[in-house]
């Protein structure tokens, strides 16, 4: 048997097994009620941590040898001597 005709089979099953998948999430997607698909996304939302409440800045400092280190050397140069 040719290795192509077999690469071809391959990937034909592996189409069908995908496409075979999304059509079960769909139909299980469209028999939810919204009554439950909401409590569904509330459940989520409290396992969610919550978000620090004070927003404080990390105190980071970039090196200025880092800084331009993607810049060829020629170019680094130049771009350091830039404020």
């Amino acid at each position: 048997m040719n290795v192509w005709k077999v690469l071809g089979l391959a990937g034909l099953a592996g189409v069908t097994a995908a496409g075979v998948i999304i059509a079960r999430e769909q139909r299980q997607r469209t028999q939810l009620a919204p009554d439950e698909i909401r409590a569904r996304l509330h459940e989520r939302l409290e396992q969610v941590p919550s978000a620090p409440t004070g927003r404080a800045v990390p105190d980071v400092s970039v090196s200025t040898t880092t800084r331009w280190r993607w810049l060829p050397r020629r170019l680094r140069r130049r771009a350091a001597q830039i404020p």
